[in-house]
């Protein structure tokens, strides 16, 4: 086994089918007690209201498990003219939740995305986006306003930093929609969450060799914040772009299964990360609908593979 760098390893709600909607859900106390038997150190918050929310609770119930509060992903409606006082509430909201909950010199980041699912010829076409599918320069670039501007608030009012995380299914899915974006933010307010798996379902094209998500951290490594770990099915991603599949139904066929199961080589992700001088978390996330099998199950193979790698 190759011995490598030192990365602490969390995990996400999603892993537990905490993924929006009105899915049903685990109880974030047995959430919390599966994920830190299973070998993970620290957590994201999930969607707001899923754990509690009173700060003394919460920092409570992470001491208890000795885990850290990594971020929290919040999906926002960036392609409006501006930034709706709902969104920027909203955004503040978990980002005072995270300061307050967020100890030890590493803070959590608040993790912007684009409100996917929106726009119904995205969510149809994820995993094969085309050029003419792009945002027009003139939204594009009112979209990163809106990015910049709300990272400008979120550290004015809590001192946390933001890192946008390019989705499938949202404005910002392919590797040139992501160029275009961070080309357009300033690098001192608005960062990367790299999400393997996104990535390579983003670029529209078949992982064949396994080096898609090293060839996205090297072409974003500038740009990177942090790093979501999480497999792409070789297979169901063909057969989605094949057979036109929605996002949501390629999701629930399994297109994020388990690490090692996909196409993506993370020992040469681990190597690269290494390589480049990557030094914060890697999060595990596998999106586990509850009729998708058994989450506690599924985190325990995913941090045995990661240590099988050496980390």
């Amino acid at each position: 086994m190759t011995q490598r760098a030192t990365f602490p390893v969390a995990n996400a709600p999603c892993s537990w089918g905490v993924i929006g909607g009105d899915t049903p859900m685990t109880p974030f106390r047995t959430m919390l007690d599966e994920l830190a038997s299973s070998g993970y150190v620290g957590t994201e918050l999930g969607d707001y209201g899923y754990m509690a929310t009173d700060a003394d609770v919460l920092n409570e119930e992470l001491a208890k498990r000795k885990l850290t509060m990594l971020g929290a992903f919040v999906p926002v409606h960036f392609t409006r003219d501006t930034l709706s006082d709902e969104d920027v509430e909203q955004t503040l909201t978990v980002a005072r939740l995270l300061a307050a909950t967020s100890h030890g010199p590493r803070k959590a980041r608040v993790i912007l995305a684009d409100a996917d699912g929106q726009d119904p010829i995205r969510s149809t076409h994820a995993g094969r986006v085309t050029p003419a599918m792009r945002l027009d320069d003139d939204t594009m670039a009112r979209f990163a306003r809106n990015v910049d501007r709300l990272a400008e608030i979120v550290q004015a009012e809590t001192g946390l930093a933001t890192a946008f995380h390019p989705h499938c299914a949202g404005w910002i899915e392919t590797p040139d929609e992501v160029d275009a974006l961070l080309a357009a933010t300033h690098p001192d307010r608005v960062n990367l969450v790299f999400d393997t798996a996104h990535h390579v379902y983003g670029t529209g094209r078949d992982d064949a060799d396994g080096q898609s998500a090293v060839q996205g951290i090297e072409r974003f490594w500038g740009r990177i914040d942090t790093v979501h770990v999480k497999d792409c099915s070789r297979e169901i991603a063909r057969t989605s772009r094949e057979d036109a599949w929605t996002y949501d139904a390629s999701v629930r066929a399994g297109l994020y299964c388990e690490l090692g199961k996909g196409s993506i080589d993370f020992g040469a992700v681990l190597a690269t990360l290494e390589r480049l001088g990557y030094q914060d978390w890697l999060t595990v996330e596998q999106d586990v609908f509850p009729d998708m099998g058994t989450p506690l199950e599924s985190a325990r193979r995913n941090r045995a593979y990661l240590a099988s790698l050496g980390v």
